[in-house]
């Protein structure tokens, strides 16, 4: 009998466990699937690379002060943290979504100007995804730089919106 209630007590806390990192996905404020799909055959991508609109990449970065920032971040990094600059092709639709694996700032300049996001949702609770961060652009190239990163590698979605 004992054997069977720990049996028992093992698997609702199993099924508990995969509840709650479900639901800490589900926190977002949008579907973040398309970018837990990609993330897991990104491609190895350096700094200074062109992240394509519909894939991931698995972004290289450098010490901060190393990463070449077109304009000084919006939020200045910390010493010891990592960053990257990266060139985007906005498709004619003009909105993109970059997701990130882990802790980052991103700021998307286009026309020699910072655009503020329209929309964010980060959760601390959905293994793989950090945060997610809309954009409303132009039709056309733009730069986006991340800084502020922990790690010397960044996992980095850039979708169209749902």
């Amino acid at each position: 009998m004992k054997k069977v209630i720990v049996s028992l007590f093992a698997l609702l806390a199993g099924t508990g466990l995969a509840v709650a990192e479900d639901a800490g996905c589900e926190a977002f404020k949008w579907p973040v699937t398309r970018e837990q799909a990609l993330f897991v055959a990104a491609p190895a991508t350096p700094a200074g690379a062109t992240l394509a609109v519909g894939a991931a990449a698995d972004l290289a970065l450098v010490p901060a002060e190393k990463a070449g920032f077109a304009m000084p971040p919006e939020r200045a990094p910390a010493e010891g943290t990592f960053g990257a600059v990266a060139s985007v092709e906005v498709p004619s639709e003009g909105a993109i979504q970059i997701s990130l694996s882990g802790e980052a700032w991103i700021d998307v300049i286009q026309d020699g100007k910072a655009v503020k996001s329209a929309g964010y949702s980060g959760v601390k609770t959905c293994p793989g995804i950090r945060k997610s961060v809309r954009f409303k652009l132009a039709a056309g190239p733009a730069t986006v730089q991340f800084s502020g990163a922990k790690k010397a590698e960044l996992k980095v979605a850039v979708l169209t919106p749902e």
